[in-house]
């Protein structure tokens, strides 16, 4: 008001202002929530619905390739430098050297690795098993955000589940992705600096 020159602003101006503002606010976070709860529905048990790729797994069976791959390759690298090694020229060149060198280099790396190993599992033997965590008294029960209490007297009315009982509220977490969605799907927010500066950070 003050930039425009306004001196005096009557009160119902500011109350029209403030419920402006409240229902907008709502209206943006009833959409966004709505597209978190789109994003992290899952369709894996409807029986409308039917999976046709699995990307997950094509990714998976890839980097076991990618993982034999690298396998094989070390292996035969290993077998050269193994036979460089092994071998009992006489007249050596600076190549052959360079391959026994990288095959003692190896061998010492093997060395070391088979003893970290055994130096674990010795101390993991030494430690013991590992214990299981006990579970908690019969007289509580804190399963789900809810919790009823049990005295040793037992009184009425507490040891049953419609007493004492808390409804636990499902929390949707928002994140700058479902924000940004939402950004781009308002005409009047898809070209906003808003949008900008979020689609930077």
């Amino acid at each position: 008001a003050k930039k425009l020159g306004i001196t005096d602003v009557p009160a119902e101006v500011v109350t029209f202002i403030s419920h402006a503002t409240q229902s907008r606010l709502k209206t943006v976070i009833e959409k966004v929530t709505m597209i978190t709860q789109h994003r992290v529905e899952s369709y894996k048990d409807d029986e409308w619905y039917e999976q046709s790729t699995d990307v997950r797994s094509q990714l998976k069976f890839f980097e076991q390739l990618e993982r034999l791959e690298k396998q094989r390759k070390d292996e035969q690298e290993r077998e050269i430098l193994l036979k460089a090694a092994k071998s009992r020229s006489r007249q050596e060149d600076p190549e052959q050297a360079r391959l026994k060198q990288k095959a003692k280099e190896m061998q010492q790396q093997e060395l070391a690795q088979m003893r970290q190993r055994d130096a674990n599992l010795t101390a993991l033997a030494a430690i013991g098993p590992r214990k299981k965590r006990k579970l908690d008294s019969p007289g509580l029960l804190t399963t789900g955000g809810e919790g009823l209490g049990m005295s040793s007297g037992g009184q009425a009315g507490l040891g049953t589940p419609s007493s004492r009982q808390y409804a636990r509220q499902k929390i949707t977490r928002i994140n700058l992705r479902d924000f940004i969605f939402y950004m781009e799907q308002e005409r009047e927010m898809s070209h906003s600096l808003l949008l900008y500066r979020a689609l930077l950070k």
